[in-house]
């Protein structure tokens, strides 16, 4: 059997994204924020219903009874125990894990640039993310827009105000999907087939529904409504981050938690265990903060144009 051992991504490729990657880094050290490095293995797992960790057995040597573990899908929950600690300003880059994500723009494992800051709200991370991708990419500032104005400019629709009954129908005439979903399920199909497909221009999408806060704040001021305190960037149709100004209070988010937990299962999906040591940060005091993640394989491609994400990586999945 002939096995292809040979890099996905050129040499040159590969020269380029050291570059690029030495060019981050300058970026956090010339604003004395402090990098840092967290477990890839948790004891806990992701809250998200919509993500799916790798697991994998600690057996301690001479024991009898094994350990589940998982690999992290992003670093958020030990950086938010730093933030609790005093850590201050923080950044990371590291690989993260997410089972059942391959194509053209997924990896099962990819780099992930997450930071943190203190004192910022969502608004002003936005201007630090711009700042970041336009010195990587060279393009101007990334348009902002409310999630319900670009919402009514691709789809007719407004999202206050319409019925699941016309998300569903234009889901139809659009999507061709006609199945069953929740509100925020209808919503978010229409907005990877019909908005974030059309963001060919740098875009950062703010404002979203409430009922997708995730680990957001919900705000007042955004938008016409009480919205979630977190935006998307966008690049040439395609997610390149995701930020939010921090929930802080630990009872919220230990209801959210469960909100995921039981959405999970009611999905026929396993149980996993919560993150309980970031709920007992968060009751210590988490310092009002915004923090964002961006794919830098994502950003990578970008910058080299690449079209597909193994001409950006060493060795993909397939060659693992």
């Amino acid at each position: 059997m002939t096995v292809d051992w040979r890099p996905s991504a050129s040499l040159e490729a590969l020269h380029r994204r050291a570059a690029i990657i030495n060019q981050i880094r300058r970026f956090f050290a010339e604003r004395d924020v402090l990098e840092v490095d967290t477990p890839c293995l948790s004891a806990a797992a992701v809250s998200d219903p919509h993500l799916f960790p790798f697991s994998t057995d600690f057996v301690p040597e001479g024991a009898a009874i094994a350990q589940r573990f998982y690999l992290h899908t992003s670093p958020e929950y030990p950086m938010k125990r730093l933030l609790a600690a005093g850590s201050g300003a923080i950044w990371q880059l590291c690989k993260v894990y997410r089972n059942g994500e391959v194509g053209s723009r997924h990896n099962p494992e990819f780099s992930m640039l997450e930071w943190y800051r203190p004192g910022f709200d969502h608004h002003r991370l936005m201007d630090e993310v711009d700042d970041l991708v336009m010195q990587v990419l060279d393009c101007k500032p990334a348009r902002r827009v409310s999630y319900s104005a670009i919402f009514a400019e691709h789809t007719g629709l407004d999202i206050y105000r319409c019925s699941d009954q016309q998300l569903q129908q234009v889901a139809l005439e659009r999507t061709g999907f006609s199945g069953e979903l929740s509100r925020d399920g209808w919503l978010n199909l229409l907005f990877s087939h019909c908005v974030e497909v059309e963001l060919l221009e740098p875009t950062m999408v703010y404002a979203f529904p409430a009922s997708q806060a995730a680990l957001a704040k919900v705000v007042e001021g955004d938008d016409r409504v009480p919205s979630a305190a977190r935006f998307e960037l966008f690049v040439a149709g395609m997610e390149l981050a995701n930020g939010y100004f921090e929930l802080t209070d630990a009872q919220e988010q230990a209801r959210r938690f469960e909100a995921d937990r039981q959405q999970r299962l009611a999905l026929g999906y396993p149980d996993l265990p919560l993150d309980q040591p970031l709920l007992s940060a968060l009751k210590s005091g988490l310092p009002d903060c915004a923090g964002v993640a961006l794919g830098v394989d994502r950003l990578i491609m970008l910058a080299l144009g690449a079209s597909r994400i193994d001409q950006v990586l060493a060795f993909d999945f397939s060659r693992a």
